[in-house]
């Protein structure tokens, strides 16, 4: 058996023995968990090429043609909307020198192959080959992008590289109950970005989905609001999410409801809740805006974060000077990631030191332990 081999069977050990433990006696996972070239292989194959990777917002894709473009390991998609109003996802390859069609996000009428102008209705469907005529056998109607599986779930699109995935609506159907109060599918995106963190995807998903760190790295931002005592989480844990609920405080800026919202009632106009739908979709959905992460490794020391912001749509109806209001938001939750980024490249440099080791949870990180469980059993542990 290789060393590297011994290794990633040792922290999978590892792992599920942290996973089988209660919380109150749950740990950190182990440093070389982030940094195992074996363990990120495994991932690829059992966890990002198994599931549901949530790409963007659906309002993005609101007109025949509109696309919205993501890697999921290795594999180049786009999701294109369609002229029945349907959204549909392909491989986002060229069917004849494998080059890659579309890139960012926008519109279109047709898709050209920037190298040879091989030409697909949005549909997928070969519609145009230049000097192909003199090559025996070919026909362009007989060519079509493969087709990948795409669901759109409450204003969110997924796509899959597995045709056998179970439906998203089935997988999160106990999370329905607990977003639906905010119509999060009528939010209206205002911003999205996409850069690239050094550092784990793991580090970064544990990073967004526990609020312990909320009043110290994010002292200067969101921190000032958080109550910590109001942080409450579900009685059960689930196989596919897990999430939280935290207060804001009546001096937020941020995460309250709009004078103008008839929806929320009660304690639900300041309450936030924040889901992780494994492996990386994470949201903070707040009664007057959401904003959201979705991740995709590339290497065990490099990520793909796509970031995205939407209000409520009674919050842009009531503006005065949108374009200043944008401008003020867009920039603060700029300000959240650029704390973000420093706080989870920082555990990287400290997971590939020699020393480091994975101490105690505390109580607030109890969504850390339902990613472990999730990891041990999605990798086998």
């Amino acid at each position: 058996m290789s060393s590297a081999k011994s290794e990633s069977e040792r922290l999978l050990r590892q792992i599920s023995e942290i996973a089988a433990s209660p919380m109150e006696r749950a740990r950190a996972m182990p440093p070389a968990i982030y940094t195992n070239q074996e363990i990120h292989d495994l991932e690829q194959m059992r966890i990002f090429r198994k599931s549901w990777i949530c790409i963007g917002r659906a309002d993005a894709l609101s007109e025949p043609g509109d696309y919205l473009t993501f890697t999921i390991s290795e594999q180049p998609i786009v999701a294109i909307s369609q002229r029945d109003g349907t959204v549909r996802a392909f491989a986002n390859v060229c069917l004849h020198r494998m080059m890659v069609l579309l890139s960012g996000e926008g519109n279109c009428r047709r898709i050209v192959c920037p190298y040879h102008a091989w030409t697909y209705d949005i549909d997928g469907r070969l519609i145009g080959a230049p000097q192909m005529n003199r090559t025996e056998g070919f026909n362009a109607r007989d060519n079509a992008l493969p087709e990948l599986r795409c669901e759109i779930w409450r204003g969110w699109v997924y796509v899959s590289l597995d045709p056998d995935v179970a439906p998203v609506s089935d997988l999160l159907r106990e999370l329905e109950p607990v977003v639906d109060r905010y119509r999060m599918e009528n939010y209206v995106q205002v911003a999205t970005q996409d850069h690239v963190w050094d550092t784990n995807w793991k580090l970064l998903t544990e990073n967004f989905m526990e609020s312990y760190h909320l009043p110290i790295a994010h002292r200067a931002t969101v921190g000032a609001w958080f109550p910590v005592d109001d942080t409450g989480f579900p009685d059960q844990r689930h196989s596919h999410f897990t999430y939280e609920t935290f207060k804001k405080n009546k001096d937020a800026t941020y995460g309250l409801a709009h004078a103008n919202n008839d929806v929320l009632e009660g304690e639900w106009r300041r309450t936030s809740v924040m889901p992780t739908i494994f492996p990386t979709h994470m949201f903070v959905l707040a009664p007057d805006h959401l904003w959201y992460l979705t991740l995709m490794p590339k290497g065990t020391g490099q990520v793909h974060v796509r970031f995205g912001a939407a209000l409520a749509p009674e919050v842009l109806a009531g503006l005065d000077d949108p374009e200043a209001f944008l401008r003020d938001t867009i920039g603060f939750f700029d300000k959240v990631n650029d704390e973000d980024r420093f706080v989870v490249e920082g555990i990287y440099k400290g997971a590939r030191a020699p020393l480091s080791t994975g101490g105690p949870l505390s109580w607030m990180e109890r969504e850390i332990h339902d990613f472990i469980c999730y990891l041990s059993g999605a990798l086998g542990g």
